[in-house]
């Protein structure tokens, strides 16, 4: 049974694992007095174990990344939080300042295993929120392999600023919800253009 943070929320979690991405973006203050889940230990204790049994239910693994969750370091928590902050840029289509050639990101190493099932597969190894980390890059490394990762996005709402798996057939979604965050959006756009049309219309003669 999944846990997702996101589904929380009221969101659907992007598929194939990806909410993983999705639900450690989501841990950001969203909305009015929205939380940052990453502020102490002990707000992230009220995530990450669940989110890491979801993700291991999800994506058929084992479910030993949970065994650490609770016993987070200052060190370690400061460490998720920029990881965090790296992953918003990505998805925010930020792209790493480089010299004409690739960056390395320093993270645990992954395996190749054979599954049971005579399955090749990729596994994040390392130990602590070191394992969180290679899980998060292995899934976007997999979303960007399988077309998915260009459907992460972030809700232009300024107010919301949630991460939501774009479903629509051109990927042309902009908001989380369209009737929640697009309407408002457009709310307020209009109500800018009158303003600025009135002021144009008052400084005349």
């Amino acid at each position: 049974m999944s846990h997702w943070l996101t589904e929380r929320c009221g969101l659907l979690p992007a598929p194939d694992g990806l909410a993983l991405v999705q639900d450690l973006l989501n841990t950001r203050e969203i909305g009015p007095g929205g939380t940052d889940l990453l502020d102490n230990a002990t707000l992230v204790r009220t995530w990450l174990p669940d989110v890491l049994e979801s993700w291991a239910s999800d994506t058929g693994r084992s479910g030993r990344e949970n065994e650490w969750a609770t016993r987070l370091s200052e060190r370690e928590l400061a460490g998720l939080r920029a990881l965090r902050a790296t992953v918003l840029r990505l998805v925010e289509g930020e792209l790493p300042a480089v010299d004409g050639s690739s960056t390395n990101i320093q993270v645990s190493k992954t395996e190749l295993r054979v599954t049971t099932t005579g399955e090749i597969r990729l596994e994040p190894t390392g130990s602590g929120w070191h394992q969180l980390e290679a899980a998060i890059w292995l899934q976007v490394y997999l979303a960007q392999q399988n077309g998915a990762w260009g459907r992460l996005k972030i809700c232009r709402n300024p107010v919301c600023g949630s991460a939501f798996f774009d479903r629509s057939r051109n990927n042309s979604g902009a908001w989380h919800d369209v009737k929640v965050c697009g309407n408002a959006a457009n709310l307020r756009a209009s109500r800018a253009r009158k303003r600025l049309a009135a002021t144009g219309a008052g400084s005349i003669g």
